[in-house]
């Protein structure tokens, strides 16, 4: 890692060497973020004891919804670090929260040992790891998409989704194994679930200080007095009220899709599916592969064509597919058919996940753009992509699960609405502006 320090970010080897110091961090942050969904089904019963699954993961579903809701101020506080003392301090500070959460959620016990002390200690841990991530997306995205070139911009900056999928695929890959090779479920229900999350913590301290090594961007060097004391503040940040509205409404269809089909989708297949914990992992952890091999094919194709014309594909194919692909997901019982359902409404989204970070970075000038990215877009992914699984369970509960599926639509055509109407970033990008 000390090779990155001494290649100038304007070299090709610098830049790659600086995306992937950078990109290795996000993946273990998501690591840690999703291994909590991955092993709910295990755990949820430790947490809150009932004879009712749903309930069970409604209430653990209901803690993974206020980790969310720590992601606006951890993208305010991180957005604001990363903006006024650098990239680099703020994606290293992001990590050690994270191994923190992580470890306590290892470590405490269930709730017939110390009864609710053992929800309240989870909570707090997804506290913790909600600032976390609500500052490790505005710092990663900035800092990816900074150390990029212009013509490769939508690339390279593709990579955030790689490593943010990846995590979240290495979360799953340690539940198959474990599920398959090493433990019995019986074994994984008592305390097999703790696995991932020492894991989790022992990857995330070793990242940060990997993360120490990292070069600084060219852009927070150059661009801007950093003593400037309005430098990243909500001060600041109001001088630019369009290119915030347009991160809100952007990411509101996008996310809310994003978490419908990876994190939600496991425990749909399980609980209105009725597939088996083990085939519904596969199955997700088979979808989440494909998907994350193709984000640097669309992030290639948007620096060819730009972002505006991939964001209208995926809010015209996203709101006429969502609710023939989940009534067709819930009544099937074949492995195959949903892994082809599933990944039909991946590979739609794409035209989101892909370019997303890039085109809200090329939406605020330098001094304020971690912050920028992070802040707003933290709001958006807590009211709906933190709360898709809590009203899904909720709905499902009052039979009306279907009532879910248009409620993605709806969100979905709204953000349409934004992509149709606002500026391509690629042409109009103040990433090179002084």
């Amino acid at each position: 890692m000390n090779e990155i320090k001494s290649l100038s970010p304007q070299t090709t080897g610098g830049r790659i060497k600086s995306i992937i110091g950078g990109s290795l961090g996000n993946l273990v942050e998501w690591y840690d973020w999703y291994a909590y969904t991955a092993f709910s089904l295990y755990f949820s019963d430790a947490f809150f004891p009932s004879d009712n699954q749903t309930v069970q993961l409604l209430n653990t579903a209901g803690i993974f919804a206020i980790g969310f809701l720590m992601r606006p101020i951890g993208g305010w506080v991180m957005g604001t670090f990363a903006d006024k003392r650098g990239r680099k301090a703020a994606l290293t500070a992001s990590v050690l929260l994270m191994s923190i959460g992580s470890l306590i959620i290892a470590v405490t016990p269930g709730y017939k040992s110390i009864g609710v002390a053992a929800p309240v200690l989870l909570v707090l841990a997804r506290i913790i790891q909600g600032l976390s991530v609500g500052g490790e997306y505005g710092t990663s995205a900035t800092y990816l998409s900074e150390m990029a070139t212009k013509k490769r911009r939508g690339f390279y900056s593709s990579f955030q989704y790689v490593t943010l999928i990846m995590g979240q695929l290495l979360a799953l890959g340690v539940l198959v194994l474990l599920q398959r090779a090493f433990l019995s479920e019986k074994q994984l229900h008592d305390w097999g679930w703790r696995i991932p999350f020492g894991i989790g913590a022992i990857l995330a301290v070793t990242t940060m200080y990997l993360r120490r090594s990292l070069q600084e961007s060219a852009s927070f060097d150059q661009h801007g007095d950093k003593k400037d004391a309005l430098r990243g503040t909500i001060k600041a940040l109001t001088r630019y009220p369009k290119a915030v509205f347009t991160v809100i409404g952007l990411t509101v269809g996008g996310t809310l899709a994003f978490y419908t089909f990876t994190t939600y989708m496991q425990k749909f297949l399980v609980n209105t599916s009725g597939f088996t914990k083990s085939d519904a992992t596969l199955i997700s952890t088979l979808t989440l592969a494909v998907f994350m091999l193709i984000q640097p094919a669309f992030g290639l194709l948007s620096d060819k064509i730009g972002r505006k014309p991939l964001l209208i594909g995926f809010g015209i194919a996203g709101t006429l597919s969502t609710v023939p692909i989940m009534t067709l997901l819930s009544h099937t019982k074949d492995v195959w058919t949903a892994f082809a359902l599933i990944l039909c409404a991946l590979i739609i989204i794409s035209g989101y996940t892909s370019i997303n970070a890039v085109v809200k970075a090329e939406l605020f000038p330098a001094h304020i753009r971690a912050l920028g990215v992070g802040f707003p877009y933290a709001i958006a992914v807590s009211l709906f992509g933190g709360t898709a699984e809590y009203i899904a369970f909720r709905f499902k509960n009052d039979h009306h699960a279907e009532w879910f599926y248009w409620y993605v639509t709806i969100c979905i055509a709204l953000s349409l609405i934004l992509y149709i109407t606002m500026n391509d970033t690629h042409k109009h990008s103040k990433i090179e502006d002084p």
